[in-house]
């Protein structure tokens, strides 16, 4: 029975995002071929429709995963941490959304952009609780994709 690329591109994702909530980062082309015991090359073509239907973000020079949201393949600002694990979301968004999606508490180290002070916010039994501090979203939710890694 042959698979249609719409099935083979849903097994990729599943694979990113199982790989991704097991370790706090999504796996690379090639360990992902290695899960689904396809070559490097169709997984690549996978990760380039996923990334046209904006399921993933990818790195510009080698094709490889930069962002699975909320899961950041590199370091940024916003260091998640949880019991199992840390890990980085992309921006405070997709932090308190890794703590959502794992349905876990955990802190949330980062600092604010505008003066470098240390912030910390916290989620318990699925509530923020920040002590200080603002989240402010400086581009409007419509225009994230216009330059989604600067945003």
């Amino acid at each position: 029975m042959n698979q249609t690329t719409e099935d083979f591109d849903f097994q990729v994702r599943k694979a990113v995002y199982d790989v991704a909530m097991q370790r706090g980062y999504p796996p690379t082309l090639a360990e992902t071929s290695s899960l689904l015991h396809v070559t490097p090359q169709e997984v690549g073509r996978a990760f380039q429709r996923l990334a046209a239907g904006r399921v993933l973000v990818l790195q510009p020079e080698n094709g490889e995963v930069l962002m699975a949201s909320p899961f950041s393949a590199v370091p940024t600002p916003f260091l998640v941490q949880l019991d199992a694990y840390s890990c980085y979301g992309n921006c405070i968004w997709d932090a308190l959304g890794v703590l959502a999606m794992l349905k876990k508490d955990g802190r949330i180290a980062t600092s604010c952009p505008d003066c470098g002070t240390a912030l910390e916010v916290r989620v318990a039994n699925g509530s923020v609780q920040a002590k200080q501090g603002l989240i402010h979203f400086a581009i409007p939710a419509l225009h994230w994709w216009d330059d989604v890694v600067f945003t």
